[in-house]
């Protein structure tokens, strides 16, 4: 195993005895695949999101603060 854990819940349990999608808990439960894209997608956002609240503030502290 990786660095994270395993996002497949039904582990190496036979298919015959997996639940499907929707019997025993919600209809919306993401797989494992989409669990994999959103670990990715997650800590670029935030770092994209950081970066720009950034720049918005040193925009507004070059406005605020008179230069000179």
């Amino acid at each position: 195993m990786g660095i994270f854990t395993d996002l497949n819940l039904n582990g190496r349990t036979p298919v015959r005895v997996q639940p499907k999608i929707g019997e025993w808990g919600p209809a919306g439960v993401p797989s494992t695949r989409a669990k994999k894209v959103q670990r990715i997608i997650a800590p670029i956002a935030f770092v994209l999101v950081m970066a720009a609240l950034g720049g918005l503030f040193y925009y507004f502290y070059r406005i605020l603060i008179p230069q000179g």
